[in-house]
């Protein structure tokens, strides 16, 4: 589990690409100076698994499988690209974001930035099947970072960054055309899919 809040940007320093999966490796300085095999690490949302460590070099490589590359943006990388970086979170310690499990439902395309005094507006896309999800005032992920929903439509969403959100995470230098992943709200998710066994549909 994880809680949104990101802890730094980290650079993508290796990319080896197979058929149908990838390793990905990504260097920082606080998330990978020492990790242990198998930790859990969230790189733009995406909970990923360290599946090697080079720790003098700050440096850790993920597999990415099929699915998580058909679900995510991890596919578009490229190396030299910035990541959030988000360690799993510790039992007891303050929830200052949202419960966010880093299991990507789908992505969403940036499609407006308004740019206010020291902050933003961004309107985004969203998935139609993810709207049930969503709530104005409720919690989203993307690209690993909590943000409260400011606006809601049938298939757009509106989020608004704060300076320190613009300055320290992926989202403020991301622009127009630019896909992020989403992660709904779990406990959405739960209700939703409770609901849709009740009625007898298949969600």
């Amino acid at each position: 589990m994880f809680t949104g809040i990101i802890e730094e940007l980290g650079e993508v320093v290796a990319i080896e690409t197979g058929s149908d999966s990838s390793r990905i490796t990504v260097r920082g300085d606080v998330t990978t100076s020492d990790p242990a095999h198998g930790a859990s690490i969230a790189v733009n949302g995406a909970c990923l698994t360290v599946t090697d460590t080079r720790a003098k070099g700050g440096e850790v490589t993920f597999d990415v499988m099929a699915e998580s590359l058909r679900r995510t943006g991890l596919g578009d990388l490229l190396v030299g690209d910035a990541v959030n970086l988000e360690r799993a979170m510790v039992l007891g310690a303050r929830l200052d974001g949202h419960l966010v499990q880093g299991h990507v439902d789908g992505t969403a395309t940036i499609l407006e930035r308004r740019p206010g005094d020291r902050w933003e507006e961004v309107r985004l896309s969203l998935d139609p099947g993810l709207a049930p999800f969503v709530v104005e005032k409720g919690s989203i992920c993307l690209d690993g970072v909590s943000l409260t929903l400011s606006a809601v439509g049938a298939d757009v969403v509106e989020v608004a960054l704060i300076p320190t959100t613009l300055e320290l995470t992926t989202l403020g230098r991301k622009g127009v055309g630019d896909r992020v992943n989403v992660e709904v709200d779990i406990l959405g998710k739960y209700v939703g899919r409770m609901l849709a066994l009740e009625t007898g549909e298949n969600r």
